[in-house]
């Protein structure tokens, strides 16, 4: 292939994004939303980049006009990080000068835990565009039949709701509890759980997957669970995680949390080695520990910094990111900040549409998750979280509830629940952390991106 072009905004600067895909990136949450849904389906190229993110469409013109080498089709087989070089599948040995490793994660396969029947043509996972392709055409071809989705996490509980506004009937099966069950309470879930029941959706929890039934043709026509049970099934919808893509870079670099570690600018253990997304365990500030998170909010901002760190690295700060995740199913719509750990106050009106929890630990807020809210609610709850304001009384900030958020969006300095005999006054405190933010034109080069090179030559061996 030829040499990339020279960014027009920065002559100095080369990059190349490679890419196992045939299509040029597009972000994940499309297909467990809008792509499912019978009505105006969401479609290339209106989720090359996430219309929510308010950022320009990422097309491949809109590479070629930034200068931007786009190489599409093409798989690192190996890397070899000491010499500063990768191999293709088809022979290509590629050097570079910086690398960042945007690989992702791979959607975990039931052969993994001794389940067979993946291949089945209607055994469906959810992890890119011919996935959801394949998911779009059998809803259409199988219309009233029945589904089954293993799995009570984000790809589980959206594929279901696409599911039922598609007129399939469902039955959701899962070894927890509860649903999501990594981030809701008990009380937060039966709300959902409910919710869905309302909509025709069956529960069955506490149990897995064990077999399938297949019929001569090889389409499952049941599914078995451990008990026993048999569930007819026109079609099943796997959703049981992810595992980060770091087979390349074993051995090579620290991994940790899964993942690879970064320090504050998302470099790894090799200095012209940077990691972002799903593949990078990062320091989180607001925690002081190391975390790996799974959204793609997180892999925009730390592509966004890790891009920034590269292009002015005397100029920036650790990456300060805020853990936040979403969903969006039927008329609901939930956001949660921080962490879900210590004691959770549920606030609002559980038999209504708006309400949401606060969790506390150390005396200091970490977490909040809000169903149902303003975009000024939502903002509020980011705030308040990132703020960590101290708690000193746990009844109080149950009796404000959604109020503590907002007191504190209006207020700069950083207010404290206090049970002092004056009632709920609110005492003011410095902030402990402030907003950081940046921006850089080549964000997207390496959202989604296996990896993109800086001041890189290429050469055929």
């Amino acid at each position: 292939m030829a040499s990339s072009a020279s960014s027009p905004k920065n002559p100095l600067v080369q990059f190349s994004v490679f890419l196992a895909l045939q299509v040029a990136p597009y972000e994940r949450p499309a297909l467990s939303k809008g792509f499912l849904l019978p009505e105006a389906p969401s479609r290339l190229p209106s989720f090359h980049t996430c219309v929510g993110a308010n950022e320009e469409r990422l097309t491949p013109k809109w590479y070629k006009e930034h200068g931007i080498e786009l190489v599409l089709g093409t798989r690192v087989k190996s890397a070899d990080i000491r010499r500063k070089t990768l191999l293709t599948v088809a022979g290509e040995t590629i050097s570079y000068k910086i690398l960042v490793i945007a690989t992702g994660a791979r959607a975990l396969k039931l052969e993994e835990f001794g389940v067979k029947g993946s291949n089945a043509e209607n055994v469906c996972y959810l992890r890119n565009l011919g996935d959801a392709s394949m998911l779009v055409d059998l809803m259409k071809s199988r219309p009233g039949g029945n589904a089954v989705v293993i799995g009570g996490g984000y790809i589980g509980m959206e594929c279901a709701a696409s599911l039922v506004i598609n007129k399939i009937n469902v039955t959701m099966v899962f070894p927890e509890e509860h649903c999501m069950a990594r981030l809701f309470t008990p009380k937060i879930a039966s709300y959902y759980e409910n919710f869905y029941k309302s909509k025709g959706v069956k529960f069955i929890k506490g149990t897995v997957l064990s077999s399938f039934e297949i019929d001569s043709n090889g389409k499952v026509t049941a599914v078995i669970l451990r008990d026993g049970s048999r569930l007819p099934a026109d079609m099943v919808v796997v959703g049981i995680g992810i595992r980060p893509n770091t087979s390349l870079f074993e051995g090579q670099l620290t991994l940790e949390k899964g993942g690879i570690k970064v320090n504050g600018k998302m470099q790894s253990s090799n200095s012209s080695v940077y990691a972002v997304g799903d593949v990078a365990a990062f320091p989180v500030k607001l925690f002081g520990e190391i975390r790996r998170l799974e959204h793609v909010d997180s892999a925009r901002k730390s592509a966004r910094h890790a891009v920034a760190a590269i292009m002015e690295p005397n100029k920036m700060d650790e990456f300060d990111y805020l853990p936040f995740f979403y969903s969006r199913v039927f008329t609901l719509s939930w956001q949660f900040y921080g962490d879900n750990v210590g004691e959770v106050i549920h606030f609002g009106d559980f038999s209504g549409s708006t309400f949401g929890a606060y969790w506390v630990s150390k005396g200091h807020l970490v977490g909040s998750f809000l169903e149902g809210g303003t975009k000024d609610e939502y903002e509020a709850i980011a705030k308040a979280t990132r703020l960590k304001p101290a708690i000193e009384d746990i009844g109080e900030l149950e009796r404000l509830g959604m109020g503590f958020a907002l007191a504190i969006s209006e207020k700069p300095p950083q207010p404290t629940v206090s049970n002092n005999g004056r009632g709920s006054d609110l005492v003011l405190e410095k902030p402990i952390y402030a907003w950081h933010a940046t921006a850089c034109v080549a964000l997207a080069a390496s959202i989604a991106a296996v990896a993109y090179w800086y001041g890189r030559r290429r050469r055929r061996w």
